[in-house]
């Protein structure tokens, strides 16, 4: 039996990442963000969704950028602070030893540390109730080469990340498939024979 819930937020797990902004280095900023992802493949664009009274809300609707960093197990413990500290108190990127980086199209910084950093442009920010959302084009992505494998692509397992539910981070788990596994067909010669049971003398 199923039980009737308020209306609520219930999509898990999130990505928890860094989002860095600001267009000098005194006023660079991180903050935490789980509500963020995809919403177009062509071309590429994301969104984050951000209250307004949060420091870096009007750092981004002013330059209209921002960096999306993916976050590890190592940036664990920065990704919550990040999350429950303001930019208007702290120094981030220098209380939490992370590296502010250059980006290649956007003025905001990267994270160093982050294994692959999102370049963001505003295209239209749509308020929505105690969010307003930040609909972006990525106009550029970089990768750090120690988490790529030998083909060139990320390599999940070892740049371990982190995601988010209902206010716990989590490890990812070890992959199950991969994307069109279940409709592929089999290749011919490749299906295995059952193992016939030895008759006991």
């Amino acid at each position: 039996m199923k039980q009737n819930w308020r209306p609520g937020t219930m999509i898990y797990p999130l990505p928890a990442v860094l989002v860095s902004c600001g267009a000098t280095p005194e006023e660079y900023n991180l903050m935490t963000v789980a509500w963020t992802g995809t919403i177009c493949s062509d071309p590429a664009m994301c969104y984050i969704s951000v209250r307004p009274e949060r420091h870096s809300y009007e750092i981004i609707r002013r330059t209209g950028e921002f960096v999306i960093n993916l976050t590890t197990e190592e940036l664990a413990r920065a990704t919550d602070w990040c999350g429950v500290r303001s930019g208007r108190d702290h120094r981030k990127f220098e209380e939490m030893g992370l590296t502010p980086g250059h980006s290649a199209v956007v003025q905001a910084p990267t994270v160093e540390e982050a294994p692959v950093s999102i370049e963001c442009r505003v295209r239209q920010v749509q308020p929505l109730g105690t969010h307003d959302m930040f609909i972006a084009e990525v106009v550029n992505v970089q990768a750090d080469e120690r988490f790529l494998d030998e083909n060139g692509r990320f390599d999940l397992e070892r740049a371990r990340p982190i995601v988010y539910a209902h206010g716990e981070y989590f490890r990812l788990g070890k992959a199950i498939g991969r994307f069109g596994w279940s409709v592929r067909k089999k290749k011919k010669g490749s299906a295995t024979r059952k193992p016939v049971a030895k008759k006991q003398k």
